[in-house]
């Protein structure tokens, strides 16, 4: 029954593309029931290594190492974020390459020694655009957000590159 899913729209940042090398730096999560109606909605800074963080990945999230000094640590982040899924729902991962996230969660978990809280499915906007654009035959030349996000007349040029503002997207573009 799709009642029983809730849908967790989520982006994250990282120090880079590798999980083994980098680190979590932001995460924004929209927990939406299987209507897509808004339940709830959270976004944090993760406290990070700048070791772990790239100059380019820095450049394209905007790190700035006063503010994320600031930043609640990871098993914090993760605890907030296994507080704000509903319990008597499977909550879906959703988002734009969301196996990229998913990939940083589970490690992530899997280190805080937390269970991990999302089922094995995924809802992937990237894979549902390129179905879309062979639906109407339309050429698509890359599988981002913003690919998706502008013929659905969400965005127009380039917008900031930031966790929440990256869910949010997602979850109108859907």
């Amino acid at each position: 029954m799709p009642s029983e899913f809730a849908f967790a729209f989520m982006d994250c940042e990282f120090g880079g593309l590798d999980p083994e090398k980098h680190d979590i730096t932001e995460v924004g999560v929209i927990i939406t029931d299987y209507r897509l109606v808004e339940q709830s909605e959270r976004q944090w800074r993760v406290k990070a290594r700048p070791d772990r963080i790239s100059a380019e990945a820095a450049k394209i999230f905007g790190y700035d190492e006063e503010l994320w000094a600031k930043a609640p640590p990871l098993r914090q982040v993760l605890t907030e974020i296994v507080a704000m899924l509903p319990t008597d729902r499977r909550g879906i991962p959703a988002g734009q390459n969301v196996r990229m996230d998913v990939i940083f969660l589970e490690r992530a978990f899997k280190k805080c020694d937390i269970p991990y809280p999302f089922d094995y499915h995924v809802i992937d906007l990237a894979t549902l655009f390129y179905s879309w654009s062979l639906v109407t035959g339309d050429g698509i030349s890359a599988l981002s957000l913003r690919q998706a996000a502008v013929p659905a007349g969400l965005i127009q040029g380039q917008v900031p590159h930031r966790a929440m503002a990256d869910a949010r997207l997602t979850l109108e573009t859907f």
